[in-house]
């Protein structure tokens, strides 16, 4: 009887002591992906250019909200800068020194993004990681979890959703227990959600539940004004970036602040950083700007706008290599020419 007790409280033991590592082990794995980079927010209010009045607004009301710990809702069509929204509200809040973490929701579907957002115990399904994952709500235990594209998140996971911003809680794939977290919420949207919430796409308790504080950003064909100082301030990165000055004409200007933006601020970038690179004597005339600008019916051709300058980019690397050789030393000079690491060279090339 004795050696049977033994052997019960050994196994008792060592169950107990399972479980401890299992529980160290959830711990390490929540501070490597707080202490990652990629996990913390890069913008500040003051990356926001803006001088229009409605902008200005907008920046004013979004840093008030900002220091409560309410759930924000931006939506805007794309390209507007949502993102830099999420990351300048988390970094004026009580928890900017806590994990920012965004997950966009459309790269996701159904029972994957399930297992993103709320983790999975091991043996949850075929495939699962031994002793199992942390989800992103835990890893922004303490922090703010930016939920991008939230108007493509599945029906079904939405009422997972509701149930973590009402009782604050989660529970992982294949659990049976619910796991207490403390996560502001900060999501986005370039679809009309209550358009959505009338086509059943979208649950209307889980609208109104992220959408205690909605703020919309215009469109920036809505606040020309933005388009010189937003020219000016990415024309003196894209200088940085090209090691020469880069400047633009007031015919070229003009042009811009005509142009319709469907693909917004994403839009404006990539035409600037196609144009530096045709501005033969940095200065950016109409006759650099592509055909996309001057043809309504080809303004959203921003992915090719990109193809377009990686192209660009390409050509002026192998010309630069033809000079200096194939070599892993002439590729360095090349990088350093050009002003980028080997490792970007590369990834140019290969792309």
């Amino acid at each position: 009887v004795i050696g049977g007790v033994s052997i019960v409280t050994f196994v008792d033991e060592a169950f107990s002591f399972k479980k401890q590592i299992e529980h160290l082990e959830k711990k390490i794995e929540k501070k490597l992906l707080k202490m990652n980079k990629a996990n913390s927010a890069r913008y500040t209010f003051d990356s926001i250019t803006a001088i229009s009045p409605s902008m200005r607004e907008i920046k004013s009301y979004a840093q008030r909200v900002a220091d409560t710990d309410m759930t924000v809702l931006l939506e805007s069509e794309t390209g507007t800068g949502k993102e830099l929204f999420a990351h300048a509200i988390h970094n004026n809040s009580p928890r900017k020194n806590e994990a920012f973490i965004a997950v966009n929701c459309g790269n996701f579907r159904g029972e994957i993004l399930d297992s993103e957002l709320f983790g999975y115990v091991e043996g949850a399904f075929t495939g699962a990681k031994k002793g199992g994952k942390i989800g992103l709500f835990e890893a922004a235990d303490g922090g703010t979890l930016f939920l991008d594209e939230i108007s493509e998140m599945d029906i079904g996971l939405q009422s997972k959703l509701l149930r973590a911003l009402q009782e604050k809680v989660i529970r992982p794939v294949g659990g049976i227990e619910d796991i207490p977290v403390d996560v502001r919420i900060i999501c986005a949207s370039n679809a009309d959600l209550k358009a959505y919430v009338k086509e059943g796409k979208f649950r209307a308790d889980l609208y109104y539940r992220v959408s205690v504080f909605p703020i919309r950003i215009p469109p920036l064909r809505e606040r020309v004004e933005d388009i010189a100082v937003i020219t000016k301030e990415q024309l003196k990165r894209i200088s940085q970036k090209l090691k020469r000055a880069i400047t633009i004409s007031d015919d070229a200007l003009k042009i811009l602040e005509k142009h319709q933006w469907p693909g917004n601020v994403r839009e404006l970038v990539n035409i600037l950083e196609f144009s530096s690179f045709t501005a033969n004597d940095g200065v950016i005339t109409p006759n650099c700007l592509p055909e996309a600008i001057f043809s309504p019916k080809l303004s959203d051709c921003t992915e090719k706008l990109r193809d377009r300058v990686k192209a660009f980019e390409k050509r002026e690397i192998m010309r630069e290599i033809s000079k200096q050789g194939s070599s892993t030393e002439g590729k360095t000079i090349v990088a350093k020419r050009l002003g980028i690491s080997l490792a970007s060279l590369y990834n140019k090339l290969n792309n």
